[in-house]
């Protein structure tokens, strides 16, 4: 496809009237202008016809960091009537049960005591492995911590959340999150429903991890996006998480 450009003859070179602005070229210089256009438009064309190749496959995490094998991981369960599912948060869990977890990992939250941290966690069904360290603040889902499984040395940063759960309008999902041996989760970092961190992985500080992480991979950012993997297999990235707090 090539560009045609509204031009006149003028006795220096041609006259190129782009956007009602009336531009003096030289006979090269316009050559060269409709060159250019012709090269874009041919491009433009072979991207239709052909389609972009970006390297990813169905079902992994795209450039927005969201990932389709979350949410297929989901449960969905529907609601009735007008209200929102968090107004219907009763008929989802006891609130006996809902009150008792709360109260636990509200302790939890507070104890300086790694080894104590382990056991109430482990007391509310989750799967705990040895040697896991929690951050102070950093808080299992409350409604299904029992959906939660973190693997031997994995640490959990300062004010991290692990969230088995979300309420939307006409429904509420839930979901396993797994985090892997020895992966660290940065403090303040969001893991939704659903997610899987790879053994040895990184999620920096503040990040929204809405899509699984390969094993000795670094993600971060608002959603995470990796930004680092492993190939020596010595288990730990090249970039900074940027905020894993150990007690």
């Amino acid at each position: 496809m090539r560009l045609t450009l509204p031009v006149t003859l003028e006795p220096t070179g041609v006259a190129l009237w782009r956007s009602r602005e009336r531009v003096l070229l030289t006979p090269v210089e316009a050559r060269v202008v409709t060159d250019t256009h012709d090269g874009a438009d041919d491009g433009d064309a072979a991207d239709d016809e052909g389609g972009s190749d970006d390297g990813q496959d169905d079902g992994e995490t795209d450039a927005s960091g969201t990932d389709d094998r979350r949410h297929d991981r989901l449960t969905r369960h529907p609601t009735r009537g007008r209200s929102n599912s968090l107004m219907q948060w009763t008929d989802a869990k006891s609130p006996l049960t809902v009150s008792r977890n709360y109260a636990v990992v509200l302790l939890a939250r507070v104890s300086p005591s790694l080894r104590l941290k382990n056991r109430l966690f482990r007391a509310l069904g989750m799967t705990v492995g040895e040697g896991v360290a929690w951050g102070l603040e950093s808080t299992p889902d409350v409604f299904w911590p029992e959906l939660i499984t973190v693997d031997d040395h994995a640490i959990i940063g300062y004010d991290a959340t692990l969230l088995c759960h979300e309420f939307l309008q006409e429904e509420y999902r839930t979901g396993e999150v797994h985090v892997g041996e020895r992966a660290m989760i940065g403090a303040g970092a969001v893991v939704l429903p659903g997610v899987r961190i790879g053994a040895g992985a990184q999620v920096a500080a503040n990040s929204l991890v809405a899509g699984d992480v390969p094993p000795g991979a670094t993600v971060a950012g608002v959603p995470a996006t990796p930004v680092s993997t492993v190939d020596d297999g010595t288990g730990a990235a090249d970039a900074d998480t940027g905020g894993v707090d150990e007690e």
